[in-house]
């Protein structure tokens, strides 16, 4: 079981940078807790910080011709593209990877109102 994020370009991928939290980012950072707490390998990589990453997958980089940065989040579960334009939810990743998801020991996400 792996999962490639492919992000925009931003400075973390956590959402806890910058002048304000992003909770989008802190949803999706947790998501990657729980996964890897569920054996389950996850690579992120950051257009600003690892651009050569973007290139060296076919899939990505053609997507990326085709329809520029705004297809960024690209998911890739188990090499096929999975989910553009928006990051997908724990539950659905765990729905697509066939486990279940963690009930107890779940990382705690920020509330932000």
């Amino acid at each position: 079981m792996k999962i490639e994020i492919y992000d925009p370009a931003m400075c973390c991928s956590s959402g806890l940078c910058g002048p304000s939290i992003d909770p989008v980012l802190v949803k999706m950072n947790d998501a990657v807790l729980a996964l890897k707490k569920q054996d389950v390998k996850i690579e992120r990589f950051n257009l600003a910080q690892q651009p050569r990453e973007f290139l060296a997958n076919k899939t990505v980089a053609d997507l990326l011709h085709k329809s520029g940065k705004k297809i960024l989040p690209i998911t890739i579960v188990n090499g096929e593209v999975f989910r553009t334009v928006e990051y997908p939810s724990y539950e659905n990743l765990c729905k697509t990877l066939n486990i279940e998801p963690m009930k107890e020991g779940k990382p705690i996400s920020l509330t932000v109102t």
